[in-house]
């Protein structure tokens, strides 16, 4: 164990990336002009998320509204945004920020649209109305009044020479509004539920409505006639109208039938999806479908499906980039079209970006290098995710009921293999490349809430239950093409817990398998007929994971009593307890060959550990919730994390970059301190204190302050000096001016530093500064208390001035300078007495003026005692001495 540590280094930190995250949680999103972002509605934000892999550009925070309506402007700069707050915003998506609000509408906005100018933007409420607003001023410009129904959709005519605006209701019916005349120039009625889709053929002269009716109606835009209804047979959520000169009109063959002649303008070919979770693509003449998609991820079966399923909106993508999709469980696909050279058409799904995972309870890294990760998540499906763009690459759909746990490895053969475990109380076996089922595993009475590979061989893996039951299932037999399923046997059974299973793990050797419990037991058995070897005993709540050494005798445990516990296998004794979380432990698996090991729990926390000193190096919160799952990389060592947020973090070993780092920063460090040796020596104060700013060192800035305040005209220096300062240097020395102002030694340079400050920068300026109240509440206490001390200090040279001149040691200054207004200015002896004695002894002051100067003069007399009457008093000579000023 010792040579494995001594080949592989500590972990000592490890980086995170937020690999997946919601940024979609269903209702009205917005794609920008040029395809390259979605503004997608978050509940009470709304995310713009790059198209190519879900990476999130900005955020929008909404505060407490739940947006309804989203609209982007034509140059993609300006986002429009309602909610049911009525409150309609017009956003600056370079800033992020609010440009105006305004209400409007007596009910929440369901539907907006923004005219192909910019200028112009429409909306449709629930109190029935469409009003058209001006974007720059704010203001309604139109206001309609006509449907019986909630607005469902608004779309003005894609021809800015025609003004014309159109609105759908579910009251069944269409309206065009004339916006020069303001009124209504037209009602359609076809009809017979909520209008969800509105589309315009490619010479603008035909409408294409859909409806949660089941059908699409074509109307004529000269004489507001219905040309045709085609019968759908489900409900539509959305038309586009396929236009000439695309990919997908090229692919179908369609480029020469759609050129805008007479014979062909009646012809329309356009794209429907619906409920079904089914994309066809019809022929308006003869209403023939010439596509139709065999299935999708969210394809409906049956009417007793899950309402989930199915598409909930599609957008033809600009710049010929195929099609968009959505989910009703808020998957964005994205579609393009190909022709095989059969000549068989299809569109293949090339991207999909999955707006909510809903809560993430186990995932394994996938494939020889890793490339990518299985996330089971409360849904029935598994999820792959390419790492390198985060993109779901595939789905693993077979199962009933929610999937609890999953496990990976790669055949002898060299096939990669998932085997699942679900709520249907079975498991299946996935082929990886083929992405079919090719095994089932039925015999379990409960669900299935942990499985695992075996680690040397791969033909089996252990599975267990809440039934209490550990199986051991044989890979035998399986499908060597990866399409057809077979029926999995179990080669052993074993009643092995008194309550449920909620981990297993096999030994590397093959030999052992352990399961961790409920009931605060992990147990250890032999392979492959299960006989037991050792119960491990001492947790004092239930265990969630277990994890044998990949080099010692021993298993690592995780349990809800906050601990993580090693054990020996010889024995069942315990080694080492590890304590630091502050709530349960749902996983632990170890890194750098068993010598650490990191920890995940209820607590939202990350740890890495050290097993030889029992510490804890590091923690991580990444996470607002309990992280269920943990995925360790054999290979790179990466790490994964997901939990209850719904969030995927993709962590790297960031030790050996974290060392050149600080390596490259002592490097500089020096540098730049022999720079600041070079500044000083040569006099550049400027390039000293910002030398001194960046290597964070107050005293030597102290000590340049302190050199310059020494000097004559310190205050034009200084000023030069402050002002080539940035805004950020100004508040790192704020920062250290309240260090120094908290020091009587040091108060007089801060003090001196602060007043140019101040004198430099003016009040706006000192605001903006990041954390300025903060900085003022540390200088105003410790300024006043200075201010005070040289107040006290001021009088007191008063109290001298008075004592030494009623002692004759200071002469009266014989000339007087006047000031402005001609009066004599007073001696340090008259402002003493102003103060002690105060303005209402003024008068008499003045008038004993003369007498006070004339006895300043006279030499004073000791008053003589009774017995040295009779005796001379001794001649004293007094020195001259020369007059002193003192000046406040």
């Amino acid at each position: 164990m010792a040579a494995a540590a001594a080949s592989l280094p500590f972990k000592k930190n490890y980086r995170s990336s937020q690999a997946l995250q919601q940024f979609y949680a269903g209702g009205p999103f917005a794609v920008s002009s040029d395809g390259s972002f979605i503004a997608c509605n978050c509940g009470d934000s709304i995310k713009i998320v790059d198209s190519s892999n879900a990476s999130l550009r900005s955020s929008i925070d909404c505060g407490s509204d739940t947006i309804t309506a989203l609209s982007l402007s034509p140059d993609g700069k300006l986002l429009f945004s309602a909610g049911h707050s009525r409150q309609i915003r017009v956003w600056d998506l370079s800033t992020s920020t609010c440009l105006r609000s305004w209400k409007g509408h007596d009910g929440p906005v369901m539907s907006m649209a923004c005219h192909v100018s910019g200028g112009l933007l429409a909306t449709g409420g629930a109190d029935r109305k469409v009003m058209v607003w001006d974007v720059d001023g704010g203001f309604c410009t139109h206001f309609f009044k006509g449907h019986d129904g909630v607005v469902s959709i608004v779309l003005f005519h894609p021809d800015s020479n025609r003004s014309l605006l159109f609105s759908g209701s579910d009251d069944g019916t269409i309206r065009v509004w004339d916006l020069l005349a303001k009124k209504c120039a037209s009602t359609l009625r076809g009809h017979d539920s909520t209008v969800t889709s509105l589309a315009f053929s490619e010479d603008g002269l035909t409408l294409l409505a859909a409806g949660r009716d089941k059908v699409v109606s074509l109307w004529d835009l000269h004489n507001y006639a219905c040309k045709k209804t085609i019968p759908m047979y489900e409900v539509l959520e959305s038309v586009c109208v396929i236009h000439s000169g695309t990919v997908l009109a090229s692919q179908l063959g369609l480029d020469d039938q759609l050129k805008v002649t007479k014979e062909s303008a009646q012809n329309i070919h356009f794209i429907t999806v619906g409920e079904r979770g089914i994309l066809r693509i019809w022929k308006s003449e003869g209403s023939v479908c010439l596509f139709k998609q065999e299935h999708s991820d969210v394809t409906v079966i049956s009417d007793e499906d899950d309402s989930r399923s199915g598409f909930t909106a599609a957008v033809m993508l600009p710049l010929d980039q195929g099609l968009l999709c959505v989910t009703a469980d808020q998957q964005f696909l994205f579609y393009y079209p190909e022709k095989h050279p059969e000549g068989i058409f299809s569109l293949t799904l090339c991207r999909r970006l999955v707006g909510y995972n809903e809560e993430i309870v186990d995932m394994k890294f996938l494939g020889e290098e890793e490339n990518f990760l299985a996330v089971a998540t409360n849904l029935e499906q598994v999820r792959v995710y390419e790492l390198a763009s985060m993109s779901c690459s595939y789905v693993l759909a077979g199962h009933t009921e929610t999937v609890l746990c999953l496990d990976t490895c790669i055949s002898s053969s060299g096939r990669t293999l998932i085997v699942t475990g679900s709520k249907d109380n079975s498991v299946r076996l996935w082929d990886s490349e083929s992405r079919h089922c090719i095994g089932v595993g039925v015999g379990h009475m409960g669900a299935v809430g942990a499985v695992a590979f075996s680690r040397k061989r791969q033909d089996f893996f252990v599975s267990g239950s809440s039934d209490r039951t550990l199986k051991v299932w044989s890979l035998d037999g399986i499908s060597e093409d990866g399409v057809d399923s077979t029926n999995l046997k179990a080669k052993a059974v074993v009643a092995a817990h008194d309550k449920d299973i909620n981990s297993v793990a096999v030994a590397p050797n093959d030999s052992l398998v352990c399961s961790g419990s409920q009931d605060r037991t992990a147990c250890v058995w032999r392979l492959p007929d299960l006989v037991s070897v050792v119960v491990l005993k001492g947790h004092k709540r239930g265990i969630w994971s277990v994890e044998f050494s990949p080099v010692d005798q021993c298993v690592l445990t995780a349990s809800g009593d906050k601990t993580v516990k090693i054990w020996a296998i010889s024995d069942g004794s315990c080694l080492k307890t590890f304590e630091g979380h502050v709530s349960s432990v749902l996983r632990a698996s170890f890194l750098t060959r068993g010598t650490q090991f990191v920890s995940c729990g209820a607590d939202g926390l990350v740890k890495l550990w050290t097993v030889r000193t029992n510490e804890c190096i590091a923690t991580y919160d990444q996470h607002s919730d309990k992280v269920w799952a943990l995925a360790v990389g054999k290979k790179t060592e990466m790490l994964a994390t997901g939990g209850s947020d719904a969030v995927v973090n993709l962590w790297y070993d960031s030790t050996a970059s974290d060392k050149e780092d600080a390596f490259r920063k002592e490097e500089e460090g020096v540098l730049k301190g022999q720079e600041l040796e070079n500044a000083v020596s040569d006099a550049d104060y400027t390039k000293a204190i910002e030398l001194a700013l960046e290597l964070r060192r107050p005293h030597k800035l102290f000590e340049l302050f302190s050199e310059l305040c020494r000097m004559r005209e310190v205050g034009d220096r200084v000023e030069r000096i402050l002002s080539a300062l940035s805004g950020e240097e100004v508040c790192l020395l704020l920062e250290y001016i309240r260090e120094w102002n908290a020091k009587p030694k040091l108060c007089h340079v801060a003090q001196s530093v602060l007043s140019q400050v101040f004198r430099i920068l003016s009040p706006t300026e000192i605001v903006e500064i990041k954390g300025i109240g903060e900085l003022l509440e540390g200088l105003i206490p410790y300024s006043q208390r200075h201010f005070s001390r040289i107040d006290r200090l001021v009088r007191s040279t008063y109290l001298l001035d008075y004592t030494l001149t009623g002692m004759s040691v200071i002469e009266p200054e014989a000339d007087r300078s006047a000031v402005n207004d001609g009066s004599p200015d007073k001696s340090g002896l008259e402002k003493l007495e102003d103060g002690l004695l105060g303005e209402n002894v003024g008068e008499e002051k003045i008038q004993n003026k003369e007498e006070l100067e004339s006895s300043a003069y006279k030499k004073r007399k000791l008053p003589r005692s009774k017995d040295r009457s009779k005796k001379k008093s001794k001649n004293v000579v007094y020195a001259d001495a020369a007059a002193i000023s003192f000046r406040a």
